[in-house]
């Protein structure tokens, strides 16, 4: 996990750009990634572990009713939480993760499930739940992204991989944002990942 964490804050100190992080099912992993990392000051601002349903709301911003409806474990809500946590630390970049570890299903959704989320600059600065209006899916304006994970494994393992594929995902888009080569599809593509545990 070093290795995304380390080209992650490359990419965002070479831009001088900023980072604030959103976790439910990784409880502070990603976070603790990012500060083992010499110099990580320089472009991560926080974290906020959203650990309970109600947090996503209260702190994060997440609608309601889209909790209601459909579970903390959904693409928008991976979404509105990398939103509400760029809005509410002043970062340019935010980050979520979300998702069932286990050892038992969640929200209707099997364990191993996971959503993990960028929204970056190319938002808005009041992209997301602020506004009041959930995101739409496959309709993403600036720099949103959700990828849905299927992996396999333990607890350890899901919440491990969760850290590596959120870090992998921001690498992705500030290489993408900085080089203005992606297209309008592939920034609306959910993309499905199975892990090899």
């Amino acid at each position: 996990m070093r290795d995304e964490a380390v080209e992650a804050l490359r990419l965002l100190t070479e831009r001088g750009e900023t980072l604030a992080v959103a976790e439910s099912l990784t409880g502070g992993l990603v976070a603790a990634e990012l500060v083992a990392v010499p110099g990580a000051s320089k472009a991560f601002r926080g974290s906020v572990t959203a650990y309970a349903t109600e947090l996503k709301h209260d702190v994060l911003g997440v609608d309601a009713d889209l909790l209601a409806a459909h579970g903390a474990v959904h693409p928008d809500v991976a979404l509105q939480m990398a939103a509400g946590v760029r809005a509410a630390l002043g970062a340019g970049w935010g980050i979520a993760t979300t998702g069932v570890a286990g050892p038992e299903p969640q929200d209707g959704q099997p364990v191993g499930t996971v959503y993990v989320a960028v929204v970056g600059p190319g938002a808005g600065p009041a992209a997301g739940p602020r506004d009041g209006a959930p995101a739409k899916p496959g309709n993403f304006a600036g720099s949103r992204k959700v990828l849905e994970l299927r992996l396999n494994g333990g607890r350890t393992e899901i919440r491990r991989e969760s850290v590596r594929s959120v870090l992998r995902l921001l690498a992705e888009e500030l290489v993408g944002a900085h080089s203005g080569e992606r297209s309008g599809n592939a920034r609306a593509q959910d993309t499905e990942q199975n892990g090899g545990f």
